[in-house]
């Protein structure tokens, strides 16, 4: 029994502090270095990607992602009641806030692109034309709601 503690302690003794060890630079060739950035990815710093032109097309493709992306937190109706919120997740802003409504159309491609509060960004999984196509479709939802305090009163009865 005391022969394998002998030899225990023989293998420990030979072992060296790793910390001084000679190591390649994580940067040193093209082997160790960062990997390509994907298609799509901005580099910080660099010109955005302009606004495709508003077509029905872009409104449909946008339509189609924002339900992918979009409607599991915000819902379908852009009111930030989705599922997720649902099941205890924080709400997101209701689109027809006024902060929103009067928003440019690039803050909403700078928030799918870079994520805001507990928003992550979706840079790696939203194209950038996409993006574009999102926010026109989410201006869309802003214009198919008026909000209350622009109804006459008689619309204001008439409401359910």
């Amino acid at each position: 029994m005391m022969r394998w503690w002998l030899i225990a302690l023989l293998l420990l003794a030979g072992c060296d502090d790793m910390t001084r060890q000679p190591k390649q630079g994580a940067y040193a060739s093209r082997a160790t270095g960062p990997a390509p950035r994907p298609d799509g990815v901005v580099e910080a710093g660099s010109a955005p990607h302009p606004p495709p032109l508003l077509t029905p097309a872009l409104l449909a493709r946008g339509q189609a992602r924002f339900r992918i992306d979009c409607a599991p937190c915000h819902s379908e109706l852009g009111d930030g009641r989705g599922m997720i919120v649902q099941r205890g997740f924080p709400a997101p802003p209701d689109y027809t806030i006024d902060r929103l409504r009067t928003a440019p159309t690039a803050y909403f491609v700078d928030v799918i692109t870079n994520g805001h509060g507990a928003m992550y960004s979706f840079a790696q999984r939203v194209a950038p034309d996409d993006r574009w196509a999102i926010a026109a479709y989410i201006r869309a939802l802003q214009a198919s709601t008026v909000p209350e305090a622009a109804l006459t009163p008689q619309q204001r009865a008439a409401l359910p």
